[in-house]
Parts: structure tokens; sequence; C-alpha cells
């Protein structure tokens, strides 16, 4: 393409114009007057040979001045070659075409020996369409003698400037400029409109282009933004000196509560002269496709995020995870319904998940009706809601599962304790007599199977000690044995020397069976199980799982087998109440939703790494304990009573809002001898004990109920009976009696379900 242009002096052009025809006419005038000298008289002879001596002597005039003005032009342009020849930046000299006469030493080392070629071929290599720029340029330096842009290429910053030299020479510098902050002062150069603003909104800078587009400078966003407030991504109504226009506004936070507003042309009435480079260096990452998805242009910053990508795709074959078919998304976007709904994807194809937000806005580019995309980084985000979804999905998971056990263990109170008075009335000879153990041994499982239930919701009673593991494994180690048969070999690897822990025993030995089973239903063909243990010390925060493990010393243990692995997408819940990989009938699913729970409770953690078709490893931390264990408090003993109390005398007040569990409890101690008084909850009996006549030795109370709940009706009521005794029932566990049952002297808790001899032995305890 010829960018060429030209203004030389008058008198340089005339002469340059007319010397190669001047001499042919002055030959032709001499040959003429010679001839005519036979037939004109001397006269105009003479005058015409002195015309023609006249004409001769001015062309051979002009012919030198023209030679000398060449000679001149090439000396000069010989000693800008020279002069340029050491710059450290790339420079060009080229004639009015755009052809390249000569290159400096950096411009050889930087794109190599050009000579000959144009300078919008060359400069091709680093920003896209440069012979619009130059022919910009080089029509503005014919004019004004010089001119320079800052321009933005592949590379980064640039600074293009041209010197006119003589009469058809240009010369080009090509200058390298460090890296900028888009929203200083070398933002002026950019073509798209940007602004400054501080966090109240007062405007701080406005950039050249925008200054242009709205007439003057203004203080304040409403003075150029009609439908405030911003919104990134969105398209907004400007105020122009030429009316209202509409943009789409990508917005950047900055330090301070500065923001960064860039402004994209929707229907090119902003800017109708666009910088082909600023879509591509916008610090925002940015996307323009059409109606269908399909992607025509990413910017630098969006192709960060993207990775591989490419021109054509599909924007489904790159992000997936919205939850409905993308193109229904993107033409609710094109016809306006998806604004202000930005939508989390995950990149497709990355080893790791990560995550963008997406808003899509409408546009119109060249009369073609588009989407731009506005992506920013989620992944942070998407993680935190994750862990925050699995910990609320846990924590519900464990209230219900705990609501749950304390319900059924009501009903398989009543169930076991009338079973109990039943087998009272029934002797081993009785027909009845074996139907009536069946009924107490699958309530008894009924029990276990709720304590796995409290176990995940770590509302069990636990019971901790201060334990060697190596002791306790040992101690486990026949059980264990015989749980994994003669096809699978146990090997227990022990630390030479391990710390003391402090956990509850049987819970732990729970885990560990619960574990060692799984270990062994995934090798159906035999192989190894190995126990592990060992000592750490985590000097930094240990994160995984979605959980974090603090810094401290710390004793492991590992149960590794050789089966047959986990599925990746079923890791996430295999902690999970009731969630299972094996076949039905073959398992509950609570076995490691209670090793869970346990672990949890005491104080460790519990992850699992998996290899389907390799094994499974189970790696347990467990914080070291130092502490010497204390002998459990002793109850101080009740002042003695007025005369000996046989067994089966006193009073008991039952406080219980289930009525099937206080029917059996009251006939259990009615049986037992002694005096019931029945209450259904903490009110009637506050209103019972209002009679200073009425002696009670013991109250027999549930811990929750309906209204006031156990520990503060009676704690109200030892006011006034400040030696009664206390048995607190409840079908959670003890710890949720922990924090109001020191407040309580002389009580004791009997967990739910409890048999007709643990109830009366219990009250038995309190009085004697």
């Amino acid at each position: 393409m010829s960018y060429s242009a030209h203004n030389p002096n008058r008198l340089t052009r005339t002469a340059l114009a007319l010397s190669p025809r001047l001499i042919p006419l002055v030959t032709v005038a001499s040959a003429a007057s010679l001839a005519g000298t036979t037939l004109l008289d001397g006269l105009a002879a003479i005058v015409a040979l002195v015309a023609g001596g006249t004409l001769f002597a001015a062309a051979a005039v002009i012919a030198g001045l023209s030679i000398r003005h060449r000679r001149l032009d090439a000396a000069l342009k010989a000693q800008i070659a020279q002069f340029v020849e050491h710059d450290a930046s790339p420079s060009f000299t080229t004639d009015a075409e755009g052809q390249v006469n000569h290159q400096n030493r950096a411009a050889t080392d930087r794109f190599g020996t050009r000579t000959g070629q144009t300078l919008a071929r060359i400069l091709g290599e680093i920003f896209a369409n440069p012979a619009a720029i130059l022919y910009r340029m080089q029509k503005r330096a014919d004019a004004l003698g010089a001119v320079r842009e800052d321009l933005v290429t592949r590379r980064g910053h640039v600074r293009l400037a041209v010197h006119r030299i003589g009469e058809k020479g240009f010369l080009w510098r090509l200058e390298d400029m460090a890296e900028r902050a888009a929203g200083g002062r070398g933002a002026e150069t950019i073509s798209l409109p940007m602004l400054t603003v501080s966090r109240t909104g007062t405007v701080l800078f406005m950039n050249e282009a925008l200054r242009r587009l709205v007439g003057e400078r203004v203080k304040s966003l409403d003075r150029i933004f009609a439908d405030l407030p911003l919104r990134s991504g969105e398209e907004h109504e400007i105020r122009t000196q030429d009316g209202p226009v509409r943009a789409l506004s990508v917005v950047i936070e900055g330090n301070g509560g500065r923001r960064e507003i860039y402004l994209l042309p929707i229907d090119g009435r902003v800017v109708p002269h666009r910088d082909p480079t600023a879509f591509e260096t916008l610090p925002v990452a940015l996307i323009r496709m059409s109606t269908e998805g399909e992607m025509r242009e990413a910017n630098r910053a969006a192709r960060a995020l993207l990775g591989d990508w490419q021109k054509g795709a599909s924007l489904a074959s790159v992000l997936e995870g919205l939850g409905r078919p993308v193109t229904d998304w993107l033409a609710d976007a094109a016809a306006g319904r998806a604004e202000r709904r930005p939508e989390v994807l995950r990149v497709r194809g990355r080893e790791t998940d990560t995550f963008l937000q997406v808003t899509l806005t409408r546009t119109t580019e060249g009369g073609r009706p588009g989407l731009v995309a506005v992506l920013s980084d989620a992944t942070q985000l998407k993680t935190l809601e994750a862990q925050f979804v699995q910990s609320q999905k846990m924590q519900a998971i464990g209230q219900l599962a705990g609501g749950v056990a304390h319900d059924f263990n009501n009903l398989l109170t009543a169930i076991s304790g009338h079973c109990d008075l039943l087998l009272l009335r029934h002797d081993k000879g009785d027909p009845d007599y074996a139907d009536l153990v069946q009924i107490s041994q699958n309530a008894n499982r009924a029990a276990s199977l709720v304590g796995q239930l409290l176990a995940f919701s770590r509302k069990q009673t636990l019971k901790p000690q201060i334990l060697d593991l190596r002791e306790a494994l040992s101690d486990l180690t026949h059980l264990l044995n015989r749980l994994v048969g003669e096809r699978i070999r146990l090997v227990f690897k022990h630390a030479p020397h391990l710390r003391t822990i402090r956990a509850d025993k049987r819970q732990l030995e729970q885990v560990l069976m619960n574990l060692v089973v799984n270990a062994r239903d995934a090798m159906k063909d035999g192989g190894e199980i190995r126990i592990e243990t060992e000592e750490l010390t985590l000097k930094e925060e240990l994160r995984r799982d979605r959980a974090t493990v603090a810094p401290g010393e710390y004793v492991v243990v590992r149960v590794i087998d050789e089966g047959t692995g986990i599925e990746p997408d079923k890791l996430s819940k295999i902690f999970e109440p009731f969630f299972t990989t094996k076949r039905q009938g073959e398992g509950t699913g609570l076995g490691l939703s209670t090793a869970y729970g346990i672990v949890k409770q005491t104080g460790g953690f519990i992850f699992c790494d998996s290899v389907p078709g390799s094994g499974t490893t189970f790696t347990l931390y467990f914080p070291v304990c130092e502490e010497a264990e204390q002998p459990a408090a002793q109850t101080a003993p009740a002042a003695p009573r007025k005369g000996a109390r046989r067994i089966g005398e006193g009073v008991v007040l039952l406080v219980e809002d289930e009525a099937p569990v206080r029917a059996f409890a009251s006939r259990a101690l009615k049986m037992r001898g002694y005096t019931v008084i029945e209450a259904e909850n903490a009110e009637e009996a506050l209103r019972m004990l209002q009679d200073k006549t009425l002696a009670v030795d013991v109250f027999v109370t549930d811990v929750i109920m309906p209204g006031m709940d156990g520990p503060s009706w009676v704690r109200e009521a030892l006011k006034d009976r400040p030696g009664t005794r206390v048995v607190f029932v409840s079908g959670y566990s003890e710890e949720s009696l922990s924090e109001t049952r020191d407040r309580v002297p002389n009580s004791v808790f009997l967990p739910k379900p409890f048999s007709l001899s643990e109830l009366t032995a219990t009250v038995q305890g309190q009085l004697h």
C-alpha cells in the first residue's frame, strides 16, 4: 500500500519537472534557428540564435541546481544514516512510498536485513495493521516536519517517531518503552476512552479520548454517566457533546478504593478511529463472540485464563458446568434477559479446577449483533464456597443424624424397656420367651446402629483417656486378624518412639475396625493390609480436602490396602452417611461416616488417598497429648440421712415428655419398691414441688424437652431442695449436658436407650 504525501518547495519541484524537457527544446530551437538562416534574413537569425542560447543557458542552470540538490539530499541522508547508525533504538530511512533505503545496526539486529522492503511489512511483525498508522503519521510529518505516537504492540508499549528529511525522505525511529500502568498518565494515548475515579466518585483523570468524547473535563461520574451506579461488563449511557451514546463499561478495582473505567463502543460512535490493539491490551479479560457463542476474538487477559483456544470455537467447548444448555444462556443474553446475572463456569481440560465468573453483554459491531463476555477468575471464591457448602452439608447431615438418633433412642428405650418387663413375667420354658429375647437383641442392634449415627454427628458420649497407640493396636491385633480372614495378611509397622494421644479407646478401636473391614472388602483376591504409625511435626498448616490442619505435633495412623481403589468422583462422598460403593446388602454406608465422626470428635483429622486399581490409604491425624491422666472426679458423698434406708425405699420425681418412656421407667422403678411421681414437663414438675410437704429424694429427668429443659428446672428446684440427687437421661450424648452439669451438684448421666436394670441401678446408686 502506498502512503506517500508530497509538499515540496515549488521552485525545486518546477526545476525537477522542467529540467529533462528543456534540453531537447533548446536543441530543437537551435537546429531550427540554424536551418532558418538560409530562409530568414539576418535579423531574424540573430534573434533566434540569442533566444536559443538563452534557453540553453537556463536549462543548464536548472540542471545544475537539480544535480546539486540531489547531491545535498544524498549527503543529508548519509549524514543522518551515520548519525543513527549507533542508536540503540531501531531506525529506518524510507522514501515517500515507504520503501526502506537504510536501517541502522539496532534495526538489523532486531528485524534482519530489510533494505528494499516496505516499512509496513517490517512493522507488521510486532503490531496489527501498521499501514494505516504509518500513513497517518507520514501525512502529519509531511505537514509538520515531525510527529510521534505511543503504540501498544504484542511485546509491550513502543514509541514510533518520524522526521521528514529532504523533500522525499523520512526517518523512522522505534523506541521500546518501560511497561506502565494503564491508568496512569501514559493512558493519555490509549484510543479507548478511560478514566480514573476515587472511592467517592470524584473523577481523578480522563484520557484524551474521553475528553474529546465528552467535550470537557468533568469532576464527577454523574456528569458522564446517566445510569449510575456502574456495573462492570454492562452497557451504560454516556453523555457526550453530540448526544447520548451507549458503551460497554469495564471497571477495575484498584488500591485505596480507586477504580479504572474503560469504555468499549457499542455502536461505533464512541471512538470513530479505534486503535485495533486497544482491545488486546485491556487489563480485563474479554471475549467477543457471536450470539450463537462462536468466539471471534479473545484478548491477552482472557487467553491467560482460558489457556488454549481456537478462533471460531464455541463457548461451550471451552467452559462447562452451567447446569443448563449454554445455547439457552446465550439466547437469553442476546435477548437482554441475562443482564446483571453472571454465571460461574469451569474451564474444560484443566488438571486442576479453574472457575470463571462470566458476564454477557449485548453489542453491535459493523451492524452485526454480538456478545461480549467479561471474565474474572473465581477459582478461590468457588473453592471457599465449596468448603462452606461441604461444611454446611456435613453439619446439616450431622444435625439430622443426631435428631433421628435422639428420636430413635426414645423409641428403643420404650421397646427394650417394655420387653424387659415382659421377660420378668416369663421364664425360659415359656414359648414366648425366645420371641421376647429376639426383640431385645434386635433392639440392641438398632441401638448400636443409632450409636453410629451419633458418632457421625459427633454427639455420642466419649470417655477419653491417655492412650499409647502401639498398645491399643496390640490389644486389637487378635480381633483384626479374625476380621480379615486367612487370605489377607495384616502387617503392623510402628515408629520406635510414639507419644501418647487422648481418645476414647473403645471408639478408636471401632474406627480401626471399620477401616480394616473396608480394606478387606476391597481385596477380593487377598493381599496385604498395612497399619503404620509415626510421629509428625507440622511446621506450617496443612490444607487439603477442604480441611486445615493446624501446625503442631501429631501421631499419624495409616491404613493401607491393595484393593480396587475408589473412583475420584466418589472420594468426596465417602464420609457421608449411607453412601457406599458396595453392592446392596453388603454394607450400611455408616462405617466411614462413623469413623469420620469419632475422629473429628476426638479433635483429629481423617483423609483418604486412592488410586483405582492400586489401592487406598486412610491417614488419621491425632494431636499429641502429654498430660498425665487425671483420676475421675468423685462426687462428694451426700450427708448421711437419718435412719438406714433399705433398697427400694425413696421418692422419685420422674420428668419425661415421651409417654412410652415415662410409662416404662415408672413401672420399672415401682417394681423395685420406689414411690414414683410423674410429670410430663418441667413446668408441671416445678408446680408439684411448690408443695413443701412433698418429700422427693431423686429427680430423674430428660435433658431436652419442650419448654424449660432438664438442667434449667433442676437448678431452679435445687434452690429450695439443695440435697436432692439428680439423674439426667437423654438420647443425645453426655457432651450436650457437660456445660451445665458442672453447675448441678450430685448429678449423674444415663444415656438412652437404657434397660430396666440400668435405670434401677443408677437410681439406687444415687440414693445409697
